[in-house]
């Protein structure tokens, strides 16, 4: 049973995003707000039991980030519909993850395991922090500075996510899986 935790972690963080998105759109920001965090911390937690007792899991390596990406996407869109971000927002977020998660695809089928960067994760924490930022200035009914620090967040997280993206293709150029004249079409399989 043990040997299973971070994969039950992970389940629970999916089962967490309906009922986030519940109290985003019944206006309940500060539920939504604790059970955000404790989605969080599931992540972490389960990072930290996965890599601290050698419980790495295949059905860890592409379910823990699917969460994160599914828990993020939700929620930045569930609070563009309440119209407390703006769209653009969400806009850029899914092209780069549509991007990510099609890059990631073709590689799994040919037995090349992506791995999240430095810069990943801190676009996924930035992102986070934001995202906190915006549902409690929501439920305090706060503007002005920390609407200004929010938008400032959002902004540090895209940069970096699409610094993430690029790293991406760079690396995958660089390890023969990118040609150089398809960088602009498809990702290609170098046959070598």
């Amino acid at each position: 049973m043990f040997k299973q935790i971070p994969n039950i972690l992970t389940i629970i963080r999916f089962l967490l995003i309906p009922i986030i998105l519940f109290y985003i759109f019944t206006g309940n920001y500060l539920i939504a707000f604790v059970i955000f965090t404790i989605s969080g911390i599931t992540d972490i937690a389960d990072g930290f039991i996965a890599r601290k007792y050698n419980l790495v899991s295949n059905f860890g390596k592409l379910m823990d980030p699917l969460a994160d990406k599914l828990t993020q996407i939700s929620v930045l869109f569930s609070l563009t519909i309440v119209k407390i971000i703006p769209v653009w927002i969400v806009v850029i977020v899914i092209i780069k993850e549509i991007i990510m998660v099609s890059g990631a695809s073709f590689l799994y089928g040919k037995d090349v395991v992506v791995y999240s960067r430095w810069y990943g994760k801190l676009a996924t924490v930035l992102f986070y922090i934001a995202i906190v930022f915006s549902l409690l200035e929501k439920q305090l009914s706060l503007s002005g500075t920390l609407g200004f620090i929010d938008l400032i967040l959002y902004c540090l997280a895209l940069i970096t996510t699409i610094f993430a993206l690029i790293m991406y293709i760079y690396t995958l150029h660089n390890k023969g899986f990118i040609n150089k004249d398809d960088l602009n079409k498809n990702v290609t399989v170098d046959k070598k």
